[in-house]
């Protein structure tokens, strides 16, 4: 679950300046990309992670020559993790091949005490076999978090004596350039997915810079 109150106010604050529209950001002019524009582009982080088949994933080597997605969340999350990943999913299934092969959509679990590998390919396979999981110490996730310019996952305690992560919700598009030029927030909507992802493919995000 994402709920703003559950990040620091600092670190909230930080995370909706980090959007460069920010919070609540106009939408586009026609033809532009509907995500969050990011001035300068973000670079593509070099971090190695473990797969859910236990092995080493280097992900800058590993999605190289791909518009990539990257996406923080954990599996008992309700609400936005799986909205978002569903809706992405239902686009990408819709889309031609030489789109929807040139996407690779990363998950990192901000949960790593409780999403094993089992349970983190079983999550994953409910939207996408294809979609790739990583987990980490919540230290190193946090450092990639922070690396990439979004607030630290929070642990919460929850009122049944569990507890939840209060994480950001974004989706980093990096791009075959090893650059993110655009970030879509929680709620992107199928509409704009499939709008933004063959024009990320075909490399309309050169046009931001201009």
């Amino acid at each position: 679950m994402v709920v703003p109150g559950w990040i620091p106010r600092g670190a909230l604050a930080a995370l909706c300046l980090s959007l460069v529209h920010g919070c609540g950001a106009p939408d586009p002019r026609p033809g532009e990309l509907r995500g969050a524009h990011l001035t300068p582009p973000w670079p593509k982080p070099d971090f190695t992670l473990t797969d859910t088949d236990g092995d080493d994933f280097a992900f800058r080597k590993e999605t190289s020559g791909s518009v990539t997605l990257l996406f923080f969340g954990f599996t008992n999350c309700p609400d936005v993790c799986p909205v978002q990943l569903a809706n992405l999913a239902a686009v990408l299934h819709r889309q031609p091949g030489e789109i929807a092969n040139r996407v690779r959509v990363v998950f990192v679990t901000t949960d790593p005490a409780r999403d094993t590998p089992d349970r983190l390919r079983a999550w994953l396979d409910r939207f996408d076999p294809a979609f790739v999981g990583l987990a980490g110490p919540l230290d190193e996730v946090n450092r990639i978090l922070r690396s990439v310019g979004l607030a630290p996952a929070v642990k919460v305690p929850t009122n049944d004596g569990g507890y939840a992560m209060g994480h950001a919700a974004q989706i980093i598009a990096y791009t075959e350039d090893e650059r993110a030029h655009v970030m879509y927030p929680s709620g992107t909507r199928q509409e704009d997915w499939a709008h933004d992802l063959p024009r990320l493919v075909r490399g309309d995000w050169a046009r931001i810079d201009q």
